[in-house]
């Protein structure tokens, strides 16, 4: 197990955010053209009244917004570019970022066994890598054993779960379904553990670190997993019924979920996957396992094999009042970034999902 000072700790942490600097200014506010707004208007009719739909599309820097609001029957462009949504799982992508960046200072190694970095007695036997929490090949379950839905409010369903009953689950109840490394098996328990154990090896909170390695080098100045610090009009999320919901607290799992930001952070964000030489972002976007035909995933990212073989990456979010999607082209410098407060459990949520390749596609050309 690595020990490290407090020193190099700060040390590292300033070296990151002055010596690499930050990216980018603000992209140029424009809208997109008639037949995209044409297909973000199809797709929120299907909604009820109050959805609202955030759309960037990125084309190698200049980004389009374009913003919808359903409201009694009519359709209303807003501009809503820099309000706030729950971002659900696109965390994931932002949780393993940090794994990158904390790779890229020889913290932590992906390679690495995380039962060498947190001293507690280990329900788990078997070594399980950082890598495997980050492309959900751990054998971890789906939610932690000790996390019973059926009596957690349903409206804010992970609020309660802390960290002392996380170890519980690490030392007490936790099993692996499969070897790690050998099977895909989506892990939110996997997920939210990297960002804990990445926080207790770098002597950190998950905020902090999101604020000080990538929010602020990339000028994601209105992005938190802290509901209090939302600088920006935080859109209410409506449930699967149409009414007000409730936002929810991640608590110790903020790295499967928990983070809040705007369509206008995220494009800046997108937009520095474009730059070959950006390791720290380029390596989450590597394959690390196949997971069909259709499918491999790196690091956060799923990689996608659309029909005509184009590789996109992508990965989606959902919480009781928000759905979100956001997909790259990296080949090509495209992007699409769809934030909604449309329900998880909203029977339509997959629209948001379809709008985001549609998109996508149609800026390809197809």
């Amino acid at each position: 197990m690595k020990v490290i000072s407090t020193f190099t700790i700060y040390f590292l942490a300033t070296m990151w955010c002055v010596g690499y600097g930050q990216y980018g200014s603000n992209p140029v506010l424009d809208i997109p053209d008639p037949e995209f707004q044409d297909s973000i208007r199809e797709t929120i009719l299907v909604f009820p009244d109050q959805t609202q739909l955030a759309v960037a599309l990125i084309q190698d820097e200049k980004v389009k917004y374009f913003g919808l609001l359903r409201q009694k029957d009519t359709l209303l462009h807003v501009e809503n570019h820099h309000s706030t949504f729950e971002i659900g799982s696109i965390s994931k992508v932002f949780t393993a970022v940090l794994l990158s960046i904390l790779d890229s200072m020889d913290v932590v190694e992906g390679d690495d066994t995380i039962q060498d970095y947190l001293d507690i007695a280990w329900n788990l036997e078997t070594p399980v890598k950082f890598q495997h929490l980050a492309n959900h090949t751990s054998g971890l379950p789906r939610l932690p054993p000790n996390l019973n839905l059926h009596l957690a409010d349903p409206k804010n369903p992970y609020k309660n779960y802390n960290e002392e009953q996380l170890i519980t689950c690490l030392t007490e109840q936790a099993e692996l379904s499969s070897n790690p490394g050998t099977k895909y098996e989506y892990s939110n328990l996997g997920a939210g553990l990297l960002g804990y154990l990445l926080g207790q090896v770098f002597r950190s909170d998950y905020e902090s670190m999101l604020r000080d390695m990538i929010f602020t080098r990339w000028n994601m100045f209105h992005s938190t997993t802290d509901r209090s610090k939302v600088k920006t009009e935080l859109i209410r999320g409506i449930d699967g019924k149409g009414d007000p919901a409730s936002n929810w607290d991640l608590n110790v799992l903020a790295g499967a979920g928990g983070i809040l930001s705007t369509v206008e952070d995220l494009a800046r964000f997108a937009t520095a996957h474009f730059d070959p030489a950006n390791e720290v972002l380029a390596h989450p976007i590597r394959p690390t396992f196949i997971v069909n035909d259709h499918m491999k995933i790196g690091l956060g990212w799923h990689i996608l094999t659309l029909d005509g073989g184009k590789d996109v990456v992508w990965h989606n979010g959902a919480t009781g009042g928000y759905t979100a999607s956001m997909a790259l082209d990296v080949d090509n410098n495209l992007g699409v970034i769809v934030l909604s407060n449309v329900s998880g459990f909203n029977p339509h949520m997959g629209k948001i999902d379809n709008l985001c390749f549609r998109l996508l596609k149609m800026m390809q050309g197809e």
